[in-house]
């Protein structure tokens, strides 16, 4: 199976929907911050392993109490994978942290602030 293959891409997204349900609704951990999204999913084509990229809105602090959170879960996380997706082998999920919303998020307000400089300059 090719790493880009249909069938791959099909079982991504079906990870990343289980994980999201998973992580959101049956983990009560208390470190696990309530905005954690998954972001994507890469599992390899053995179906061995699974990267699992997760988002935190939040601050520093609390991006490593999920990280930390999600490490500690991983059989459970691993157990319901396995009884909610049919596959030959259930992936050992390895998460790793995305920066890549909370980037946006910031690039946003820093475009609002030159977009109001500009404005109020233009007003005076």
């Amino acid at each position: 199976m090719r790493k880009n293959s249909i069938k791959n891409t099909r079982i991504n997204g079906e990870v990343q929907k289980e994980l999201s349900r998973i992580i959101s609704r049956e983990i009560k951990d208390p470190r696990i911050h309530v905005m954690t999204s998954v972001v994507g999913v890469e599992v390899t084509p053995d179906l061995k392993q699974c990267k699992a990229y997760i988002s935190v809105l939040g601050d520093e602090e609390a991006q490593k109490e999920t990280l930390a959170g999600l490490k500690s879960a991983e059989g459970f996380i691993r157990k319901e994978l396995a009884r909610t997706i049919n596959l030959r082998n259930t992936p050992e999920v390895i998460f790793i942290m995305d920066q890549s919303i909370e980037y946006g998020v910031n690039m946003s307000k820093k475009i609002d602030e030159v977009n109001q400089k500009d404005q109020e300059a233009q007003e005076s």
